[in-house]
């Protein structure tokens, strides 16, 4: 079936805090336009005005700069995929396996698409079809990537600081409650209704867009008001740094979470950003997700944890996500996408920032941010620590490592 350049696209958002903003603005409305032309090829099996969309696209593609290029890959690696698909079900195999191997080339890696694809169904069958299929499964198979991560270390002592929330008597948290009427929104239901009403506004309140950098300024307050004045959205590591801020004013102890890929390539720019929030009247984490405005839970209807998620994830075991799971209330997200794709892609490596506090990643001179990042023995081998400085803000980033996940999932004191 035909896979829309910009379809998933939309979702993705460059979470690595050295990204810089390049020049893809006129290219995004140039492909913007592209997707439907595409689309439009595909239903009607017109390969020939495929092909000349395709020489247009390609010719525009190779005019960005290597950065823009590098941000742009997978809407080329889709639409050389999309000429694959057209081909085989003309049953025009050699065709066929030619674009196939040039969408791989380009850096076409859903192994698990490949494998369901019923367009594919005319090649499948070719010893080519799995030359070029069966080495991507260690690179675009994630939950077979995220199997090979499930163990850990429980006996890594590497010193680490410990996990801090700032307390809602905060000034800057007071005025956030007050500014928003928080303790309204999140209701009088138990902890748990109250933390899903108040993801439910956020995810009501600030589209996702994950195609442009959020405000300057980081903090729950000032991006909703910019959102509002600009008529924008935030990308996910803008919605969940909010709606942490926003927990944190009400009183409830929450991280916002990068999920991030192995990314064995170095080619996978893209991560998710979550939040996990301590329910004491569950005595444990909750997956939060803002901008799919979704929570996850077992076969018992369970409400889960980033960490229980995962396990299940890597164990194959029962998931559901919750029912109304969408992106902007335009795409409903599928438990089988989100999960098992998107998710087990992101769940490789995960991050939090040590402090948990209002205006936490506004950058400022001589500002230090620390973070802590979970990894499996699987990945490489990482220092205690490593530290760098950015030249712009002389903000300094420093980021701890440790493979035990006992220490990362800790439950804060008090609770």
């Amino acid at each position: 079936m035909v896979k829309g350049i910009l379809a998933t696209l939309l979702l993705f958002c460059t979470c690595n805090l050295q990204a810089q903003v390049n020049n893809t603005g006129s290219f995004n409305e140039f492909a913007n336009q592209y997707d439907s032309l595409f689309k439009n090829a595909y239903d009607n099996l017109d390969t020939t005005r495929y092909q000349q969309l395709l020489n247009t696209f390609t010719l525009r593609y190779n005019s960005l700069d290597s950065a823009s290029k590098k941000a742009n890959a997978r809407r080329l690696a889709s639409a050389l995929y999309n000429l694959c698909c057209i081909y085989s079900l003309q049953n025009k195999q050699m065709q066929s396996l030619k674009f196939l191997e040039k969408s791989i080339a380009a850096g076409y890696y859903n192994y698990a698409n490949i494998a369901a694809d019923k367009d594919l169904n005319n090649i499948r069958p070719l010893k080519k079809f799995t030359q070029l299929v069966a080495p991507l499964r260690r690179i675009g198979d994630y939950p077979y990537i995220l199997r090979g991560a499930a163990l850990y270390n429980l006996t890594d002592t590497r010193p680490l600081p410990r996990f801090t929330y700032q307390s809602k008597n905060d000034s800057n948290l007071v005025a956030l409650r007050k500014a928003f009427n928080l303790d309204s929104i999140a209701g009088t239901g138990n902890d748990v209704s109250q933390m899903l009403n108040v993801m439910h506004w956020l995810h009501n309140l600030v589209p996702h867009d994950g195609q442009h950098e959020n405000p300057a300024v980081k903090n729950a307050i000032s991006m909703i008001t910019v959102c509002k004045k600009d008529n924008r959205g935030l990308n996910c590591r803008g919605l969940a740094t909010t709606l942490n801020e926003c927990y944190l004013a009400l009183g409830f102890k929450s991280r916002f979470v990068t999920c991030l890929p192995k990314d064995s390539l170095g080619i996978d720019n893209d991560c998710h950003v979550i939040n996990m929030v301590y329910a004491p009247s569950l005595k444990k984490w909750l997956w939060i997700d803002p901008t799919f405005d979704t929570y996850v839970m077992n076969e018992k209807g369970d409400l889960l944890s980033i960490e229980e998620v995962r396990q299940r994830i890597i164990g194959n075991r029962p998931l559901i996500i919750s029912p109304d799971a969408n992106w902007n209330h335009k795409l409903s997200e599928t438990k089988e996408h989100y999960l098992f794709y998107y998710m087990a892609k992101n769940l490789y490596r995960i991050e939090c920032a040590v402090n948990s506090a209002f205006n936490m990643e506004t950058s400022a001179v001589g500002k230090n941010i620390e973070y802590i990042q979970l990894l499996p023995l699987d990945y490489f081998k990482q220092p205690v620590k490593t530290s760098w400085t950015n030249k712009n803000t002389q903000t300094v980033y420093t980021y701890y490592y440790t493979n035990n996940p006992a220490y990362f999932w800790q439950i804060p004191e008090n609770n």
